[in-house]
């Protein structure tokens, strides 16, 4: 799947967010949060058509939860797990177009659940920021060429300011 490709935003992806949570939620039962983050959880925001879901658990379920989750198909991805937030994806084949799921699991309640939250929160309250950072966002695709790290240091400033309001 190309990932670095930027596309128009889909009510489509509510969809799709609704029937990933389901199994995620089968999965974990209680002991998480489900939330949709990310550009597809923002009417209008287009991106890169990912899925991504924050699942918030208590410390003491986090071990449970990465084992339940990779026990339903979830990839571990220690390579772009950071500090605060346990990474996995999942690909597959939706109507022939192929998908991708991100699963970020993260402490409930922590910094990180918090600063996404807010962020994903403030863009759905606020129309121009959604034109503004999707511009952003069209032109970290074209300037990242592909490169994971370059497209999320151009978005970098643009989130920050946004978090210090």
């Amino acid at each position: 799947m190309q990932k670095y490709v930027f596309r128009k935003y889909s009510t489509e992806y509510v969809k799709l967010f609704e029937f990933e949570e389901k199994i995620v939620k089968k999965a974990l039962g209680d002991i998480a949060v489900i939330e949709h983050v990310g550009s597809t959880a923002v009417k209008g925001l287009g991106g890169k058509g990912i899925i991504d879901i924050m699942v918030g658990v208590h410390l003491a379920d986090l071990d449970k939860a990465k084992m339940k989750l990779e026990k339903i198909g979830y990839e571990f991805r220690k390579i772009a797990t950071v500090p605060g937030r346990i990474f996995f994806r999942k690909d597959y084949v939706s109507k022939t177009k192929e998908r991708r799921i991100h699963i970020h699991l993260v402490i409930k309640g922590s910094h990180e659940w918090s600063q996404i939250i807010l962020f994903r929160d403030y863009l759905k309250r606020h129309e121009d920021e959604v034109v503004e950072y999707t511009e952003i966002k069209k032109q970290a695709v074209k300037t990242a060429n592909g490169d994971g790290e370059t497209y999320r240091k151009i978005k970098e400033k643009y989130i920050k300011g946004i978090l210090n309001k």
